[in-house]
């Protein structure tokens, strides 16, 4: 009964949160490559640029060494150790967006989403620039004990003194936030190739980004196979390639794209990503397990979630030592908890293993991270099953 329940029983909501994770990558790294984000702010009836109680800041992340971003950084505020993320940049590495009091999203950190929720909407800066009214004390308070900075696989940002910047009407530009190369990582979600692209290439490059983002699946396609043609290296041309190819359910070509990415660009990382989540549909778990095998090697401290896909590779696999191993590493690296299924799987492996007191514990934090999720009761029945038999083992001894 109990073996059942273990092993089968997690099949499922496991399949469900894979399927779910195609999104949720994508929205990890900022949404469609090259776009500017739309916030899920937009609809939830904020207060509109320049009155006293929000403003608009804006500015711009750069990479300090010249290489140009391809991957939309995430922007972050750090107000007295609570990191809450603000909003995204665009393909050329600008932001700009509402913020307003931090009291607004309290119970941000301890949603298992926050990292994709953003509080402020992008708006035009002129439009915040124009208001001239004086903003609320309160809101410039809140503020002022905060620093910004910008996320991106594989780099350490500057942090940038929120203090020094606090407008006195409704706009401010913090100016440049600069990113640096971490020793340690190889991999990147950035390519080192694009800098040396042609400019026609890039214009075609640009030009698909733009078509993709309108959903001209056709035309994207097209504008980025010319931008390959120009320039046969362009890793990150290659890429866009394979997604909408992915999209539009040529998996065999999508491959062949990020195979050809991954030829121009072996420490783009991206291409990897794909590759395991096609496999995920599939359930392909020997190459889920060997693609994030891949990307870890190269960047082992960036990705929670690709430890959670090797793992949960490895569990359907029946490599139960491998998948614990791969889940307590992401674990580890996932100090923000944005990954909660990372607590559920390591769980369910300790469980197949016998080791029920430390299988309920994981069980629990899950429970506790994401109260919310669509299989918690599953999750919950499971975790009484678990206890019940650690209760009759340890009555046992």
């Amino acid at each position: 009964m109990f073996r059942t329940l273990v092993s089968l029983t997690p099949l499922l909501p496991l399949i469900v949160f894979f399927s779910l994770s195609l999104g949720v990558s994508a929205q990890l790294v900022g949404g469609e490559r090259g776009t500017v984000v739309t916030s899920p702010a937009e609809s939830t009836g904020m207060l509109s640029p320049g009155t006293p109680s929000s403003f608009l800041l804006s500015g711009k992340v750069r990479v300090d060494d010249g290489t140009p971003l391809t991957d939309s950084a995430v922007i972050q505020s750090n107000c007295k150790g609570r990191i809450r993320t603000e909003g995204f940049t665009d393909s050329r590495g600008n932001f700009s967006f509402e913020i307003s009091s931090l009291s607004g999203n309290a119970n941000a950190d301890n949603d298992a989403a926050s990292e994709f929720s953003e509080i402020g909407r992008r708006r035009d800066p002129l439009a915040a620039a124009s208001a001239q009214m004086q903003l609320s004390p309160d809101l410039l308070n809140s503020w002022s004990d905060c620093e910004l900075q910008a996320v991106l696989p594989g780099f350490s940002s500057q942090a940038v003194d929120m203090a020094r910047h606090l407008p006195s009407s409704g706009f401010t530009d913090v100016g440049t936030i600069a990113l640096h190369r971490l020793v340690q990582v190889q991999g990147f979600t950035i390519s080192a190739t694009s800098a040396r692209a042609p400019t026609k290439a890039k214009k075609e490059y640009d030009k698909g980004l733009e078509l993709e983002k309108k959903e001209k699946w056709d035309a994207a396609l097209a504008s980025f196979r010319k931008a390959v043609e120009l320039y046969p290296e362009y890793a990150v041309a290659w890429y866009e390639m394979g997604r909408v190819q992915a999209h539009e359910g040529d998996s065999v070509a999508a491959r062949q794209s990020f195979h050809r990415s991954l030829s121009a660009d072996s420490k783009f990382v991206s291409p990897y990503q794909e590759l395991a989540q096609l496999a995920m549909r599939d359930k392909q778990w020997q190459e889920v397990a060997d693609d994030t095998d891949a990307l870890l090697k190269l960047n082992p401290i960036n990705f929670p979630q690709e430890w959670f896909l090797n793992a949960a590779g490895n569990f359907y696999l029946q490599h139960l030592d491998v998948a614990e191993k791969s889940a307590r590493r992401g674990l580890e690296v996932d100090g923000q908890h944005r990954i909660p299924k990372l607590e559920y799987l390591l769980g369910i492996i300790l469980a197949r293993k016998h080791e029920y007191s430390e299988a309920l514990e994981h069980l629990r934090n899950y429970l506790r991270l994401a109260p919310h999720a669509a299989d918690i009761q599953i999750a919950q029945k499971q975790a009484d099953e678990i206890e019940r038999l650690w209760s009759k083992t340890t009555l046992s001894k």
